[in-house]
């Protein structure tokens, strides 16, 4: 009799420990961690001699939001975009009540995660990725995101450091570079230094996105809400001498071209 209760004790013991084991791992609260799950990396990215191409959209590491990393990693999107003010993405609610880091993307979905958008703004930077768990630690320009810092195309004489605390972010991702390879955020901030007062008109065309990591996270980002248009699938620019319009194609510069 002892020996079988014994059995059925460890038998028990056994299958906790596997059921643990093919569980997601959850982080714990401290450092703004709970809610984020454990993704293995693979071997070539292990190894810092893999690229994106190795890195699945769920991204990998000890601490992520994977419902979050894979609305980042969209890599196509044949939706037509929809014309938006830049006041539409300034004026969307931040944080989403009872929504938290983890979660999956319904209650966001409902004010316009994901859907096609074009934004007239003012770009006045265009700065270099790091890493970052959506692309799985990743450090090569190739394989990490550009921020782009947008502020409303009706601020006069825009400035970095007067006006980013107002702005929204946009980003060039690795994923769609492999199909839109021009779309460089070294190749946009040369673009916006040889503007004038380095603010460059642009239109842009990507995924609504809510960045729900810095909204609910332990690291705010200097800008008006953490709505972005997160990838980005085309930018225009607007040329000095011309004149450009949300309304109309004409002047226009496609950066692709």
């Amino acid at each position: 009799m002892k020996r079988s209760l014994v059995a059925t004790f460890f038998l028990a013991f056994a299958l906790v420990l596997a059921s643990t084991a093919a569980s997601p791992k959850k982080g714990s609260s401290k450092g703004g961690d709970e809610g984020k799950s454990a993704v293995r990396c693979p071997a070539a990215v292990k190894a810092q001699d893999g690229s994106i191409t190795d890195c699945p959209d769920t991204g990998c590491g000890p601490s992520l939001d994977p419902n979050l990393n894979q609305q980042k990693n969209i890599k196509e999107d044949s939706d037509a975009a929809v014309d938006k003010d830049f006041s539409f993405l300034a004026g969307l609610p931040d944080p989403v009540p009872d929504f938290a880091i983890g979660d999956t993307r319904e209650k966001v979905q409902a004010l316009g995660e994901g859907q096609m958008i074009r934004v007239v703004a003012i770009a006045l930077v265009a700065r270099k990725g790091s890493k970052e768990s959506c692309n799985c630690g990743l450090s090569k320009a190739a394989d990490t995101d550009n921020h782009i810092v947008l502020v409303d195309p009706s601020t006069q004489n825009p400035t970095l450091q007067a006006d980013e605390k107002n702005s929204q972010t946009a980003e060039f991702t690795p994923r769609v570079r492999l199909t839109h390879p021009k779309l460089k955020g070294a190749s946009l901030q040369k673009l916006i230094a040889a503007s004038p007062n380095q603010a460059l008109l642009v239109r842009v065309t990507g995924v609504q996105l809510f960045d729900s990591e810095h909204s609910l996270g332990p690291l705010h980002l200097k800008r008006n809400n953490n709505w972005e248009i997160h990838p980005v699938f085309g930018l225009e620019y607007c040329p000095a001498d011309k004149t450009c319009t949300k309304d109309s194609d004409d002047n226009w510069v496609n950066m692709e071209q």
